[in-house]
């Protein structure tokens, strides 16, 4: 018989063992980072704590945040994508082991048979099926492995979609406090403007001042109205983004984003470690799961230049009629090894190894380049802050003196002792200085924020909120 002979080879190669062939993945031996700027007096190498954004004590930015890392709909997507990612991983692991599947068929032919015409015959069968591939050279092992190299990469793609969210929560939310605060400050300068309106007619209705003076006054009065409704609909931008953030229609945070002081951070930033950068981003741990799968997909190519072994079994009941299938005089079983191999197209097959080593070089280019990335943009990240704090000092003493300035400028116009357009030049530039501090305190906040995004939210986030929340 010819199965015997087979099966005694199968035997035999089992007996010799498995070998995983294809590349064994070891990760980029990679410098710790070293970061120039984070030696400057404004950072500390005190550990944050992981949500990071409690540091400004504000408990409408607290909810913003706890809301969009539940309900964001980036997060949804890309916890959709970790549970798809370990189903496969899931797929391919039990591929390891045999695949048994239950069955009950039947079956009734016509054919012809020589001296009988035309014989109808039945057939009926009820057991269990078995396939199983030996992998005898690793390819489904390799293919598990790329798996969960994939899943492992997928969950840093999730850790990385919620650093990103809670960073763009807090900018978006700075932003729009900076904006309503400039948008206080030109109202309170409208006011002092209409003061001055109508001290410059009074003047002019007792014959002590002149026509200019008027229409200087109504002119500066309108610029600034002029700027307020494009202030107003930046606000309302940022009303609505935020809202879309925590997977609400916009406007229906109407009522929780109303104007409210949010100071700069005044104190130096605990940024930690930075030499473990590289291990707190996940976005460079996702690039390096991903050189791991593709290093092992490089594994299943390989494989598939050597045959594949498999075994196809049944054990269960055969017979002629339904009544005494389930007998004991039915019983059944089959054993059929079998053995591929693209012994004639060796062409096709080094083609695709090839084309999956070249994809693991650039995967490994793409680790290379996730790294430069996250250097440049924390040092970037933290030049930024450093430079935005020492612009807020001289934003604030410019302020104060604009301020007292246009005090100053005031008394002396009421007195007759300067003219109207040194008032108005007073006025004109404590506006831009009050407008110019909003503005450099909401950045100072945005900068805090980039600082945290760069690396990496802090450390590893608990992705387990995330998950739960959906079904």
């Amino acid at each position: 018989m010819v199965i015997r002979p087979l099966v005694l080879g199968v035997a035999a190669v089992l007996l010799a063992g498995c070998v995983t062939v294809g590349p064994d993945y070891a990760a980029p031996q990679t410098a710790p980072a070293t970061l120039q700027q984070a030696g400057a007096v404004d950072y500390v190498t005190d550990h944050p704590v992981a949500a990071w954004w409690s540091q400004f004590d504000d408990p409408v930015l607290d909810q913003l945040v706890r809301e969009a890392l539940l309900a964001n709909l980036d997060v949804r997507i890309a916890v959709s994508r970790v549970n798809e990612a370990r189903a496969v991983f899931s797929e391919r692991r039990l591929d390891l082991a045999p695949h048994v599947t239950m069955g009950v068929e039947g079956t009734r032919t016509k054919q012809p048979v020589e001296g009988q015409g035309r014989v109808e015959t039945d057939s009926y069968s009820a057991g269990f099926d078995a396939a199983w591939e030996l992998d005898l050279f690793g390819r489904v092992r390799r293919s598990a492995e790329a798996a969960h190299a994939d899943l492992q990469a997928q969950r840093n793609d999730l850790q990385a979609v919620q650093v990103t969210v809670a960073a763009e929560v807090a900018r978006n939310y700075f932003e729009l406090r900076g904006t309503q605060k400039r948008l206080d400050v030109s109202r309170r300068i409208l006011q002092t403007l209409g003061e001055t309106q109508r001290l410059t007619e009074s003047r002019f209705d007792l014959g002590a001042g002149s026509q200019l003076e008027v229409q200087s006054s109504l002119a500066r009065v309108r610029a600034v109205e002029a700027e307020v409704p494009m202030l107003e609909a930046a606000e309302g931008q940022s009303r609505h983004r935020l809202a879309v953030l925590v997977g609400q229609r916009p406007g229906e945070l109407d009522a929780l984003l109303v104007p409210r002081e949010a100071p700069a951070f005044a104190k130096a930033l605990p940024i930690g470690d930075t030499t473990e950068l590289l291990r707190q981003r996940p976005d460079v741990r996702a690039a390096e799961r991903r050189l791991a799968a593709a290093t092992a997909r490089v594994g299943v190519a390989t494989a598939d230049l050597f045959p594949r072994v498999s075994l196809r079994g049944f054990i269960g009941f055969l017979s002629g009629g339904w009544g005494n299938l389930v007998n004991g005089d039915n019983r059944a079983w089959q054993v059929t090894p079998s053995i591929s191999w693209a012994a004639f197209d060796m062409g096709s097959v080094r083609a695709r190894l090839r084309a999956s080593e070249a994809q693991a070089d650039g995967v490994a280019a793409q680790y290379e380049q996730a790294v430069l990335g996250a250097l440049e943009e924390t040092e970037n990240a933290l030049l930024s802050y450093a430079k935005q704090q020492a612009q807020l000092k001289l934003r604030l003493e410019q302020s104060v003196a604009a301020r007292r300035a246009a005090e100053l400028a005031e008394v002396r116009y009421r007195a007759g002792s300067s003219d109207f357009l040194t008032l108005l030049d007073a006025q004109r530039t404590q506006l831009a200085a009050d407008d110019a501090l909003a503005q450099a305190e909401a950045g100072v906040n945005v900068g805090v924020v980039t600082i945290y995004k760069s690396l990496g939210g802090w450390g590893e986030q608990d992705v387990a909120p995330a998950l739960a929340a959906l079904p």
